[in-house]
């Protein structure tokens, strides 16, 4: 009976959570999709920036975590791309701004980073 180490299963545990995280970026974008295709002031885009919020708020306080394992310098740039997204999510729900296309580029360009 093989007996698993510890070590082999945070190795094996790193991809998983890589690809949820990936996962759960792409269904941030794809909310935000439907959200520009149904208007800045319907119901799709109060969804879409709520869960944004909620998904930047996780994954910047998991990047702030001394145990996470990504380089520092990676960490605070994820952490700064996340404070821009939370702003930005701010900004449209104050009716400051309406404009959904950089969140959708920005968030694109992590979830296919994540892959």
């Amino acid at each position: 009976m093989y007996q698993f180490t510890y070590a082999e299963i945070v190795d094996d545990a790193a991809p998983d959570a890589r690809g949820r995280e990936q996962r759960a970026v792409k269904r941030g974008v794809e909310l935000l999709e439907q959200a520009r295709v149904a208007g800045i002031r319907s119901r799709e885009t109060v969804e879409a920036l709520h869960y944004l919020r909620s998904l930047w708020s996780i994954l910047i306080e998991d990047l702030a975590q001394p145990e996470n394992d990504l380089p520092e310098a990676l960490r605070a740039d994820l952490i700064s791309i996340g404070i821009w997204v939370l702003r930005e999510v701010e900004q449209i729900r104050l009716e400051r701004s309406d404009d959904l296309q950089n969140l959708i580029d920005i968030n694109t360009m992590i979830s296919e980073g994540l892959k």
